[in-house]
C-alpha cells in the first residue's frame, strides 16, 4: 500500500502576481487558460514520448513502469517530511515510470532545515562526498535529448524568426520537468512564466523600435544625399573660381609683358634720341668750320680780284683805305655777333626737332599713364577678388556649419498635394486656395479648413462669463448657440455693418456699436449667438482681409480709420479712373493708368507705381496703348477677397507705414525702452515730414500719446516737457492709426 502522498510546500498556493517581474502585469486568467492549453499538449507529446520510449526499449519488450515505492514519515522537531522507504533502495522511485525524483544515494537520516544546498556549511555536513550516479544515464534523460535532438533537426533556421523557433523545444522540455517534478512545479512554473512574460515585454519593444529604425535609415539617406550634392556643388563653385584665378593671372603676367615691352622701348628711344644730338652737335661744329673756310676763300678771292681789276688804281687810296676799315669793322662786329649767337644758342636744337620729340615723348607718356591706370586696377580688382575669396570661404564654412545644424534640427518640407484628399472640394479647390502662397500661408489656409469644419460640428459655444478682460459683446454666462452661417453670409453681415458704421452720427465704442447692430439685426435675443458666432469665423479666418480687418478693429489692435480711409482712397483712385475715361466705356491706356495712379498718390516711389501697373496687369511687353479694363481691379468675389491690385494697394501702405515709424525711430536715436517727450515727438514729425498741418500734426501726438485732443497742450506751453511715454508704447499706438506721409521729406525750392 502506498504512503500518502507528499505535502506541497506552503508557497504552492500563493498568488503569481508575487512571482511577476517589476514594471510587467500579467492577466491571470491569461496564464490560467495558456497553462491548461500547455497541460493538454504536453500530456500528448508525453504520451508520444512514453510510447517511442517502450519501443525502443531493450528486447523490444514492453516497458512497465516500477511500482511506487512507499513513503515513511520522517519527523524533525514539529516539521514532517516524506521520505522513501529504506526497502526497495536500489529501484528508485520514477515519475512516469523512467525518472527517479531523489537521487538513489540520498541517505534516510533527518532532512536539515533552513541551510542552503550549495553552501560551504552543507558540503562540510554532508561531506559532499557521495557516491557518483551509475555510468549509464537515466532513460528519461536519454529519452528527453533524444526528442530534443530530433525536434532541433526538424527545425528550419532559413527564417527570420530560426531563435524562437529554436527555444520551443527548450520551452517544452523545461514543460515536461515542471509536469513530471509535482514537488517543485509551483516554483518552476513561476520561473517560466516570469522569464515568458519578460520575452513578450522584449519583443513589444523590438517591435516598436523597428519602424523608428526603418525612419532612421530613411533619414540618414536622406541626409546623406543633401551632403553630397552640397559638396559636389562646392566643388563646381571651387574648380570655377580656380580657373577664374587663373585667368586673372593670365591677364596679370600679360600686363606685365606688355610693360617691360614698353620700358624697353623707352629705353631705346632715349638711347636713339642721345644718338640724335651727338650728330646734331657734330654737324653744328663741321658747318662753323665750313663756314669759316667758305669766308677766307671769299676774302681771299676779293683780295685778287682787287688786286688784279684795272680800275682800281684810278680810285682814291684813301677812300679804298676807309672802305677797307668800314668792311673790317663790320667784319669784326658780324663775327662777335655770330660768336654771340653761337655761345647762346649752341646747344639749342631746331624747333621742328623738338616739337617733334615733344610729341612722341608725350604719347609715350600717355601710353605709361595708361598701362600704369590699367596695372593698378588690374591689382585692385585682384586684391578685391581676393578677399571675395576669402569672405566666400568664409561664407561656405558659415552656410556648411549652418546646413549641419539645419540637418540635425529640422524636419523635411511638407508635402502639401496630400491636403487634396482632406479639403472639401478634392484637388481642384486646393490648387485654388494654394495658388500663389508659401508654406506659411498655406498651414494658415489649411487651419482654416479645418477649424471651419471644427466649428461647423460645433453646436453651442462655452459663454466666456463677465470677467473685465471679456470684451463687452461676449460676456455671457451659460451656452449659447452656434449659428452655423456660411463665409459668404458672416462677409455680407461685415459689410452691412461697415456701412451702416460710416453712416452713423452718433459715434459710440466700436464693440458697442457692433452688439447693438446685431441687436437691430437679428434681436436681442439671438445677438449674443451671432455676437459669438462672428467672433469665431473672423478669428479662424486670417486670409480673408474683410474678416482679419474687422476683428483687428473689434479687438482694439486697429482703429478703424485706417478701414475707412484705405475704402475712400480706393474710392477717390477709381474716380480718378473714371474721369480719364472720357469714353465711358470702362477701359483706359497704361498711360492713363499710370497717370491716374500719379495722381491719386503723388508721393509714391516709381518703382511702387510699376509694381502696382504689374499687379493691374501690365506687362513689360505692353506697349503703352494697350487697354484695360479698370473696373476689373477694384471687384470683388463672393466670399469679399479683393483682387491682387487693391490686395498691393494694401500691402502698400502697410509698408510705407512701417517706413515712416522707422524714419521717426531714426530721427528721435532713442531705444525703444526709452521715453519721449512731446515735444521730441512733434519736433521729430516735422522734421520727417515738414508738410503735416497742425490738425494732423496733433492728431499724431494724441494717438501716440492716448491724449484727448482738447487736452492736447499747443506747442511752446510748460506742461509739454511733463508729457512722457515709452517709444515703444507711441509706436504700437501709431502703427494701429491711420498714419501716412504728407509730403516729400525735405521742400523743394522754389522754382
Amino acid at each position: 500500500m502506498d504512503s500518502p502522498k507528499p505535502q506541497r510546500p506552503s508557497f504552492a498556493t500563493t498568488s503569481r502576481a508575487h512571482l511577476r517581474p517589476l514594471g510587467v502585469i500579467v492577466d491571470d486568467s491569461f496564464l490560467t487558460e495558456a497553462k491548461n492549453t500547455q497541460k493538454r499538449k504536453l500530456s500528448q507529446k508525453q504520451k508520444t514520448l512514453l510510447g517511442e520510449a517502450e519501443s525502443t526499449a531493450p528486447g523490444n519488450a514492453a516497458f512497465q513502469p516500477p511500482a511506487r515505492r512507499p513513503y515513511q514519515l520522517l519527523t524533525t522537531g514539529t516539521r514532517k517530511q516524506h521520505m522513501p522507504s529504506n526497502q526497495n533502495r536500489s529501484c528508485p522511485f520514477s515519475i512516469g515510470g523512467h525518472l527517479s525524483p531523489r537521487p538513489t544515494y540520498i541517505s534516510d537520516q533527518t532532512i536539515l532545515h533552513n541551510r542552503k544546498p550549495c553552501s560551504d556549511d552543507y558540503r562540510k555536513r554532508v561531506g559532499w562526498q557521495q557516491q557518483p550516479l551509475g555510468t549509464t544515464k537515466p532513460r528519461y534523460l536519454e529519452q528527453l535529448e533524444n526528442y530534443l535532438r530530433k525536434e532541433l533537426l526538424l527545425l528550419d533556421l532559413g527564417t527570420d524568426s530560426a531563435q524562437e523557433l529554436r527555444l520551443q523545444p527548450y520551452r517544452e522540455i523545461f514543460e515536461f520537468f515542471i509536469e513530471d517534478f509535482k514537488t517543485y512545479k509551483p516554483l518552476l512554473s513561476s520561473i517560466k512564466n516570469a522569464y515568458e512574460v519578460m520575452l513578450a515585454h522584449q519583443r513589444e519593444k523590438i517591435r516598436a523600435l523597428e519602424p523608428l529604425k526603418a525612419k532612421l535609415v530613411t533619414v540618414n539617406e536622406d541626409c546623406n544625399e543633401r551632403i553630397l550634392a552640397m559638396r559636389a556643388k562646392e566643388r563646381y563653385e571651387i574648380s570655377m573660381l580656380k580657373k577664374e584665378k587663373m585667368n586673372l593671372l593670365k591677364l596679370i603676367d600679360k600686363k606685365n609683358e606688355e610693360k617691360i615691352s614698353l620700358q624697353s622701348e623707352v629705353t631705346k628711344l632715349r638711347k636713339n634720341l642721345a644718338e640724335e644730338y651727338l650728330r646734331y652737335l657734330s654737324e653744328r661744329d663741321a658747318r662753323k668750320i665750313l663756314i669759316a673756310d667758305l669766308n677766307e676763300l671769299r676774302y681771299q678771292r676779293e683780295d685778287m680780284s682787287l688786286a688784279q681789276s684795272p680800275g682800281v688804281w684810278g680810285e682814291d687810296p684813301v677812300k679804298l683805305t676807309m672802305a677797307l676799315k668800314m668792311a673790317r669793322q663790320d667784319l669784326t662786329r658780324t663775327q662777335m655777333e655770330l660768336n654771340t649767337m653761337k655761345a647762346n644758342f649752341g646747344d639749342v636744337v631746331p624747333r621742328r626737332d623738338f616739337e617733334m620729340q615733344e610729341k612722341t615723348l608725350k604719347d609715350l607718356q600717355e601710353q605709361l599713364d595708361s598701362l600704369r591706370d590699367d596695372y593698378e586696377e588690374v591689382r585692385k580688382e585682384h586684391e578685391m577678388l581676393l578677399q571675395l575669396h576669402m569672405s566666400t570661404l568664409k561664407e561656405r564654412d558659415q552656410f556648411y556649419s549652418e546646413l549641419q545644424e539645419i540637418q540635425r534640427t529640422s524636419t523635411p518640407r511638407p508635402d502639401w498635394s496630400k491636403c487634396e484628399d482632406v479639403v472639401a472640394g478634392g484637388r481642384d479647390r486646393w490648387q485654388m486656395l494654394a495658388e500663389g502662397k508659401n508654406s506659411d500661408q498655406l498651414v494658415d489656409v489649411l487651419l482654416e479648413e479645418i477649424g471651419e469644419g471644427l466649428l461647423r460640428e460645433k453646436d453651442f459655444f462655452p459663454g466666456l462669463g463677465y470677467g473685465d478682460s471679456i470684451p463687452p459683446f461676449l460676456r455671457f454666462d451659460g451656452v449659447v448657440e452656434n449659428k452655423k452661417p456660411t463665409k459668404k453670409d458672416v462677409v455680407n453681415l461685415l459689410k452691412d455693418a461697415w456701412k451702416e458704421r460710416i453712416t452713423e452720427e452718433q459715434k459710440e465704442k466700436f464693440p458697442d456699436f457692433f452688439f447693438n447692430f446685431l441687436e437691430r439685426r437679428f434681436g436681442p435675443g439671438d445677438a449674443m449667438a451671432w455676437a459669438y458666432t462672428i467672433f469665431e469665423y473672423t478669428k479662424l479666418f486670417h486670409s480673408s482681409e474683410v474678416m482679419s480687418q474687422f476683428y483687428a478693429v473689434l479687438m482694439g489692435k486697429r482703429k478703424e480709420s485706417v478701414y475707412i480711409k484705405q475704402k475712400e482712397t480706393i474710392a477717390q483712385l477709381l474716380k480718378e479712373m473714371t474721369n480719364a475715361d472720357s469714353q465711358n466705356e470702362g477701359l483706359l491706356t497704361m498711360e492713363q493708368l499710370s497717370t491716374a495712379l500719379k495722381s491719386t498718390f503723388p508721393f509714391k516711389k516709381d518703382e511702387r507705381i510699376q509694381e502696382l501697373m504689374e499687379a493691374g496687369g501690365w506687362h513689360h511687353s505692353s506697349s503703352n496703348a494697350d487697354l484695360l479694363n479698370y473696373c476689373v481691379l477694384f471687384m470683388e468675389d463672393e466670399e469679399g477677397q479683393s483682387v491682387p491690385f487693391v490686395q498691393k494697394l494694401w500691402e502698400q501702405y502697410m509698408d510705407e507705414k512701417d517706413e515712416y515709424l522707422q524714419e521717426l525711430k531714426q530721427e528721435l536715436d532713442l531705444e525703444l525702452h526709452d521715453e519721449v517727450t512731446l515735444p521730441k515727438v512733434r519736433e521729430a514729425l516735422m522734421n520727417i515730414d515738414p508738410s503735416l498741418d497742425k490738425q494732423t500734426l496733433n492728431s499724431y501726438l494724441s494717438q501716440a500719446f492716448q491724449l484727448p485732443m482738447t487736452e492736447l497742450p499747443e506747442e511752446g506751453e510748460e506742461k509739454e516737457e511733463g508729457i512722457v511715454i515709452r517709444l515703444q508704447t507711441a509706436l504700437e499706438q501709431l502703427q494701429m492709426s491711420d498714419v501716412r506721409r504728407m509730403g516729400p521729406r525735405e521742400q523743394e525750392p522754389a522754382s
